[in-house]
């Protein structure tokens, strides 16, 4: 393992030490590359810009001056420091962040929900027991005799398959999910997914591409429009869609000249993917260059870097001296307003001429129209020097030479995204550090909002209002811009006071605390921190909001199946229940229909299988076109139970039927065996009816899942086994059954079969009579 040292100043002396060994009072020696080991105060500084992007998610380097602070887990991409160290470990920023997370787990609603269904089983097999076994002996029936019934009724009142298959399903999901690029962290969180009301999200990288893109150049009193999306450089220059070749003018080969040379960054390629180093708006003017034939490299062995100017937040702009044979030349790239005060000539088709304030004005007036369509401008300059340098006069009298406009464009993928929330139910939130006309450009691009919407919130106006106040709009709000990463804390806790059920996407450590408040914290697999990942229930591979759609549609899938095979095993448990009361009510204690063994089986093995493959059904149609699920909806609403209680009673009387039909005092094996035959044959029959509780079998379709006919061919086979080898027949109890008894069988659980298919169809009429109402409505006006 490496040891991590850090250079430091002890005792007017200069030291190597190891990094765990850092006490507040040492003075740090850092420069371009180190990662920085402490929260320090900033003693001396030369041309610093620090990548704060870990801590607080902004990818924009933060220049820093004396007196400012530099924060552990950052690092220096640019310039030198001496800084003395105030905090270190956990009292650093970063310590306090990993602090603050560290809370004990809350249990997922659906925890909740099953640890409730659980009880309640748990006490209606206790009071069925209980009074079945008083009821036997207050009858006179033996002691024993009724432990064994009572045993019995309590393994028909548990279904043993239930978490065995809860687990499988989740897992499947899980599985599932990670496929798609959304590995989920908590197994139970999968189900939270699916009851999400509003999804917030970052814009950079999530709702765009994180690629910096020049969309259009003003040079030679001319926009040009410029094609291709993100790094990859391949794309035309265009004016009114005619391709121009930029080589031809030599204003406008020198100019994308200028913004490769002016430039820090660097593009490569990877493993067949171009990857860029350094700031994404430097990255996005080499990009450029390139689309033009012109690459860094090659320039760069034909023009030697001499000095640099360094960008500022004061200065607004930078400067590279190159010699260039026996020239020196200076490029220079900034804000359009500081570069124009900065230029005393203009050159135009390869000529230069005085500047003329008419000619700066509408330069100007064509940067205010880039900046009002949310892209961002940079104005570039040049001139030839043969005089001795200085900072002075090399930035004075500079030539103009034209505007770049640039944009981190939204995803493709992005605007169906948003068009599906909308739909589902969910409510999309856009927060972003950038001002508020960039993020309602993207938010219009990508149908977040309308353009009248004025639902825009500022960091600056949050922190203006008090609690009662941001309550009152906060649902009305979709974007938050210029906004810092504890402001997500407060949006978090906010909504969730208003009832909502809340995603929310973080990737500096700073959002580690609301990523962890969140109903659902999601981190970016791409530029996330492990702090904010490890705070997350769900982590996005590909940085994508599509993928939180996806992840939201597999979690009302997941939640829907997990429904639908509670359903079916609790139909089937209360079916041996009801069977063997009866059978003791209207009989005697000595004519179970079932015994225990017998039972254990279908409940542990028969039902388990078809029980896993309605967990792996798949979405039903529509299933993101229905409102999100109310988190205190009970889990077994009152359809459910309508067809679990109905369904019980129905199975368990055709069962006693079969039972009555077979003779029982004549030959109780075999009337056990054609009651054992018949409930296997509705496990088979019914799972398909139980695919969906409000489409009929016959309108979804017996093959659309794959896994249904392998399980149910499975438990046929295994019954088979069961009930006709000698071995296991002997163990049952068990007899063979003619071809006529089995035919009563099979009638008896296609009743069944029939029995629910009608039972579905006057349940969900009146549901499928207000849909049809609604299309009416909306098809005549």
């Amino acid at each position: 393992m490496v040891k991590q040292t850090t250079k430091v100043i002890r005792n007017n002396k200069v030291k190597e030490i190891l990094t765990k060994e850092l006490v507040p009072g040492d003075v740090l020696l850092l420069e371009t590359g180190d990662k920085i080991p402490a929260d320090a105060k900033i003693l001396e500084v030369i041309g610093l810009r620090a990548d704060e992007s870990a801590l607080t998610g902004e990818s924009q380097t933060v220049e820093k001056a004396i007196e400012g602070l530099v924060f552990a887990g950052t690092s220096i991409v640019h310039g030198k420091c001496k800084a003395i160290v105030f905090a270190t470990g956990m009292q650093t920023k970063i310590g306090k962040i990993a602090e603050l997370i560290q809370t004990e787990e809350e249990k997922t609603p659906l925890q909740i929900k099953i640890a409730r269904l659980a009880k309640t089983i748990a006490i209606i097999a206790v009071l069925v027991c209980t009074l079945i076994f008083i009821l036997g002996l207050l009858r006179g029936a033996p002691a024993a005799a009724m432990l064994i019934v009572a045993l019995a009724l309590a393994v028909a009142a548990v279904p043993e398959g239930l978490p065995l298959t809860l687990t499988v399903t989740l897992s499947r999901g899980m599985y599932t999910l990670a496929k798609h690029s959304a590995v989920i962290r908590r197994m139970l969180a999968v189900e939270t997914l699916g009851s999400t009301t509003i999804i917030c999200t970052d814009k950079t990288g999530t709702l765009t591409k994180n690629e910096m893109t020049v969309e259009k150049i003003f040079v030679n009193d001319c926009v040009i429009d410029v094609s291709g999306i993100g790094y990859v450089p391949r794309g035309e220059f265009s004016v009114k869609g005619q391709n121009i070749d930029t080589k031809s003018n030599k204003t406008t080969a020198l100019m994308l000249k200028a913004g490769a040379l002016c430039n820090n960054a660097f593009l490569e390629k990877k493993k067949g993917q171009w990857e860029t180093i350094g700031d994404p708006t430097e990255a996005a003017l080499i990009v450029l260059a390139a689309k033009a034939g012109e690459w860094k490299d090659d320039l760069e062995e034909k023009n030697q870097r001499l000095e640099e100017l360094v960008f500022t937040s004061e200065r607004k702009m930078m400067s590279c001296v190159y010699q260039t044979g026996k020239e020196k030349i200076v490029f220079a790239k900034g804000a359009p307003e500081t570069i124009l005060e900065k230029c005393a000539f203009i050159q135009k088709n390869g000529k230069t001429e005085r500047l003329s304030k008419k000619e700066a004005d509408q330069i100007l007036k064509t940067n205010e129209q880039f900046a009002g369509n949310a892209l961002r401008v940079l104005g570039f300059a040049y001139k030839e020097i043969s005089s001795t340098l200085t900072p002075k006069n090399i930035e004075k009298d500079l030539t103009f030479l034209g505007l770049a406009a640039m944009i981190d464009p939204p995803r493709k993928e992005a605007k169906h995204a948003i068009e599906t929330c909308k739909t589902a139910g969910i409510k999309t939130v856009m927060i972003t550090g950038d001002n508020e006309h960039t993020a309602k450009a993207i938010a219009n691009e990508i149908g977040l909002i309308n353009d009248g919407d004025k639902r825009i919130v500022t960091g600056k106006e949050l922190d203006e209002m008090n609690d009662e106040e941001f309550e009152s709009i906060v649902e009305q709000t979709v974007i938050y811009a210029r906004t810092r990463p504890e402001h997500k804390m407060r949006i978090v806790k906010t909504l969730q006071k208003k009832g909502e059920i809340v995603a929310m996407t973080g990737d500096g450590i700073n959002d580690a605390p609301a990523v962890k408040k969140a109903d659902i914290g999601i981190a970016m697999g791409i530029k996330g921190t492990d702090v904010t990942k490890e705070s997350a229930d769900m982590i996005l591979t590909d940085d994508n909001f599509a993928t939180i759609v996806e992840a939201v549609e597999g979690g009302r899938t997941i939640y829907e199946n997990i429904r639908k095979f509670t359903t079916y095993l609790l139909s089937r448990n209360f079916t041996e229940v009801i069977l063997i009361v009866v059978g003791i009510s209207l009989l005697n204690f000595n004519f179970l229909p079932l015994l225990a063994l017998q039972i254990l089986f279908i409940n542990a093995c028969a039902e388990v299988l078809p029980a896993l493959a309605l967990g792996a059904e798949p979405a039903e149609k529509g299933i993101m076109q229905k409102p999100p699920r109310n988190p205190k909806e009970r889990f077994l609403t009152k359809k459910n139970t309508t067809i679990i209680l109905t369904m019980a009673v129905f199975m368990a009387l055709m069962a006693f039927a079969v039972f009555v039909y077979a003779n029982p005092t004549a030959n109780i094996e075999k009337a056990r065996t054609m009651v054992f035959a018949t409930i296997i044959i509705m496990v088979i029959v019914n799972t398909f009816n139980f695919r969906s509780l409000e489409e009929s079998i016959f309108k979804i379709g017996f093959f659309t899942n794959k896994w249904m006919f392998p399980a149910i061919a499975t438990v046929a086979i295994t019954t088979l086994i069961v009930m006709y080898i000698p071995f296991f027949q002997e163990i049952f109890e068990f007899v063979t059954l003619n071809m006529l008894e089995w035919l009563i069988c099979i009638l008896a659980a296609f009743a069944t079969f029939i029995f629910l298919e009608v039972l579905k169809f006057f349940m969900n009429r009146k549901k499928r009579s207000a849909i049809e109402k609604g299309i009416m409505n909306s098809v005549c006006p």
